[in-house]
């Protein structure tokens, strides 16, 4: 298992971060570009760069035969996914195997568990994990579903058992919706995941999103990196994140830090993974596992001190955890903002070149990003161009610090959501005095235009 050159698989922010660990550790690095990408700043720091193909990411990035390529070209004997695009992909971790290369990550048996919301469902259940009261069976006829989400009762959930990101998702709050919701979530979900099995939930209404960094190696041992708070969220996409999560009961918390962990070792789990958590009432349900390195990783890192990166390159290599649970503290708080590059409105992505870049620094705070002065920001991506981390002795710090540095941030030539934190989320009082649930940003962005609306009236 050991190896010394790392590919990583991704670009972005996420890119250059593995980079920056990979090579601290000794090894050297690949990268991989598209068209969109040969000026990216992922390219100019690894030690060598493969062309993958067109911008369009089904011609390059997820590419399983050029990404494969590109590591017999270089010798690379790893790699690193990052998130998205391959990260969770079982047949890229296969095909990895397959060839011979370390994959940095879970066996691929574990990601195609993990990655069927259905399978994951029943696993976690078996393994003690709390569950929302739903049905996860395997017949899926829509006659069916629609006799067992009367059982269950309104207002549920449908779900793509193979979904992400609010894709093949509906609420359902009445009887009269439910034929449409099952035929609308079955169909966005066969377009966009390529299957159409769904899962049924009882909606949990107003739950906070709670979520466990969990460990495990190839020695037995397996450890908690504690939780993050990710409530923050606009159409189910996360917009703020921070660590650990504010006001849970401790009791509770304690509970679930242990359970992640026995269904980490009834898995056999290896390297790095995220349980996700609907949190309402004192209670946690399971939603999901990500088999891969989240994008709020670092606010657990700041917390920890834990270098999650060099962790999970460790733990592929065959070294092992460097980490005992009872070594594991939690140290003050911090909050990740996510910097999109977007209108702040309208929400529409602002591609395009940036014309001025001044990175904040100081005590407590770390900038994640790729972006230099002049690059130019493709339209064929994420529009997260940048994570902005304070860290302070408690939150009412962090907030503080946090709010100085997104002041200083300097980003001219495009429109991002630096308006959308500064004056909007961290300004609030309600927010800044304790822990909000998933819907509170959307329903502070409707009373934000209405308000507007009022004052123009």
């Amino acid at each position: 298992m050991k190896f010394s050159k790392v590919l990583i698989a991704n670009r972005g922010e996420i890119a250059v971060r593995v980079m920056q660990t990979a090579k601290a550790m000794g090894y050297q690095t690949v990268a991989v570009y598209s068209n969109a990408d040969r000026h990216a700043r992922h390219v100019q720091e690894a030690d060598e760069a493969v062309y993958i193909g067109a911008s369009k990411v089904s011609e390059s990035y997820l590419s399983i035969t050029k990404i494969i390529d590109a590591c017999k070209k270089t010798g690379a004997d790893a790699v690193h996914p990052g998130y998205g695009f391959l990260s969770e992909n079982t047949d890229f971790a296969q095909a990895c195997i397959d060839n011979q290369i370390t994959f940095i990550g879970p066996t691929a048996s574990a990601i195609e568990l993990m990655g069927s919301k259905r399978l994951s469902k029943i696993a976690m259940i078996e393994a003690g994990v709390p569950c929302v009261p739903g049905y996860e069976g395997d017949r899926q006829e829509l006659e069916y579903l629609a006799t067992q989400a009367e059982q269950i009762g309104f207002p549920l959930m449908v779900k793509a058992s193979a979904g992400g990101g609010g894709r093949g998702m509906r609420l359902v709050q009445h009887l009269s919706g439910l034929v449409e919701a099952l035929q609308t979530a079955r169909s966005e979900a066969e377009n966009a995941f390529g299957s159409g099995e769904l899962i049924l939930e009882k909606a949990v209404i107003a739950p906070r999103h709670v979520e466990i960094q969990v460990f495990g190696d190839t020695h037995g041992n397996y450890v908690y990196l504690f939780e993050r708070d990710c409530s923050i969220q606009r159409r189910h996409q996360k917009v703020l994140e921070e660590a650990p999560a504010p006001n849970l009961p401790e009791q509770a918390r304690a509970d679930i830090l242990e359970a992640c962990v026995h269904a980490c070792q009834l898995m056999q789990y290896r390297g790095a993974g995220t349980f996700e958590f609907l949190f309402e009432d004192g209670e946690f349900f399971f939603i999901e596992m990500n088999t891969r390195v989240q994008v709020e990783h670092p606010v657990t890192e700041m917390v920890t001190g834990v270098d999650i990166i060099e962790q999970q390159l460790r733990i592929a290599g065959g070294l092992g955890l460097e980490l005992q649970q009872e070594d594991i503290k939690v140290q003050g708080h911090a909050i990740e903002c996510r910097i999109n590059a977007e209108d702040p409105t309208t929400f529409l992505p602002s591609p395009g070149k940036i014309e001025s870049f001044y990175a904040p620094g100081g005590a407590g705070i770390r900038l994640d990003s790729h972006i230099y002065p002049e690059y130019s920001i493709p339209p064929y991506y994420d529009s997260m161009i940048a994570k902005l981390i304070s860290h302070g002795k408690d939150r009412e710090t962090s907030i503080a610090r946090m709010r100085q540095a997104l002041d200083e941030m300097i980003l001219t030539g495009i429109k991002t959501n630096i308006p959308l934190h500064k004056d909007l989320i961290l300004q609030d009082k309600s927010f800044c005095s304790q822990a909000m649930d998933i819907h509170y940003l959307e329903k502070h962005l409707l009373k934000q235009v209405e308000e507007k609306k009022a004052e123009t009236a």
